[in-house]
């Protein structure tokens, strides 16, 4: 049965708000929570970028069900991937079992602060590779001590290990990552719903662990209020962001940049592309891509802070059931 989740998007949202969010989308029925990653906004319009892991620590103790994951954490430059295991045992500890570590190669956006440049996609994922394998070595709780060709540990050790692993899950974008990674991954996320992505995934899956088809988690923007004008708005204002596709989202650097890159894109064009307004059998039907393709998880965003509450209050159960009932 095919889960649906609630999106905690830390570029739109401060800490203490994405922490009630969290609770009132457990309260609600969404099955699980996934939680971006970010230094900056896509665009100043979003206007912040708490620190994602201290909030979802703090939601783990607010949450009593629901699972959660990173969506997704870069491990190889704006953190060391020895940090990233750390963090990752010490969230499923506070979880309790509830926390899947999704990663990804990354983005200009968040991982050129640390001033040491933005390398091509063959290295990005070379580092990734590499960053993944060293993340469950420490996870095991033995003591490592590695050069490899990114990453250096010397007598690395994480001390307080969870009773349950830590499933982890890769971002990926096409049938080259998909083959590099489903090997080293346990779950697969991915921003297209395309069938032949997924199968070529569960495919390698299966011919190298002898195991189940993994969960595919993807991620589908809304714009939910009870006036579409205000939804359009809104949605062109703060998400007009996600129309240049990936190989341009994963290159720009600066929130600028991306407001000059985006200021063709008009409201109709956003309007085209994301279900904005009160319909709800919209909202479902523009999940079923996603569905048909084999996906097993569908996360929702919500566009808007200001919207929020009303969209968790009013929209939310309903939108649900319209999902669990196609």
């Amino acid at each position: 049965m095919t889960r649906f989740g609630y999106t905690l998007m830390t570029e739109q949202s401060g800490p203490r708000e994405l922490v009630r969010y969290a609770v009132a989308a457990e309260q609600a029925g969404f099955d699980f929570l996934v939680s971006s990653d970010h230094y900056s906004p896509w665009l100043e319009s979003q206007g912040h970028a708490p620190h994602a892991w201290t909030m979802l620590g703090a939601v783990a103790q607010a949450t009593d069900r629901i699972p959660l994951m990173t969506y997704v954490c870069c491990p190889t430059m704006r953190y060391h991937p020895a940090v990233v295991a750390q963090q990752a045992a010490t969230l499923q500890i506070l979880a309790e079992g509830r926390f899947t570590l999704g990663l990804g190669s990354g983005e200009s956006l968040n991982e050129h602060v640390i001033g040491a440049g933005w390398p091509g996609l063959d290295e990005r994922q070379d580092r990734l590779a590499e960053a993944i394998g060293l993340i469950r070595d420490l996870l095991t709780g033995d003591t490592i001590s590695r050069h490899g060709r990114w990453y250096r540990v010397h007598a690395a050790k994480i001390w307080d290990l969870p009773a349950q692993p830590v499933p982890i899950a890769v971002a990926v974008s096409g049938p080259r990552s998909v083959r590099r990674f489903a090997p080293l991954a346990d779950e697969m996320i991915t921003t297209d719903p395309d069938p032949e992505l997924v199968d070529a995934w569960q495919r390698i899956r299966i011919a190298e662990h002898d195991d189940e088809p993994s969960r595919v988690t993807g991620q589908v923007p809304v714009s939910w209020d009870t006036d579409r004008d205000k939804a359009i708005h809104r949605a062109h204002d703060e998400f007009r962001w996600s129309t240049g596709g990936w190989d341009v989202n994963a290159n720009l650097p600066t929130p600028a940049g991306f407001a000059d890159a985006t200021q063709c894109v008009r409201p109709d064009d956003i309007a085209e592309q994301i279900v904005c307004g009160p319909d709800l059998d919209a909202m479902a039907e523009s999940v079923h891509p996603y569905l048909a393709a084999g996906f097993t998880d569908v996360a929702l965003v919500q566009i808007g802070d200001e919207q929020q509450d009303r969209f968790l209050a009013e929209a939310a159960q309903p939108l649900l059931d319209k999902l669990r009932g196609t």
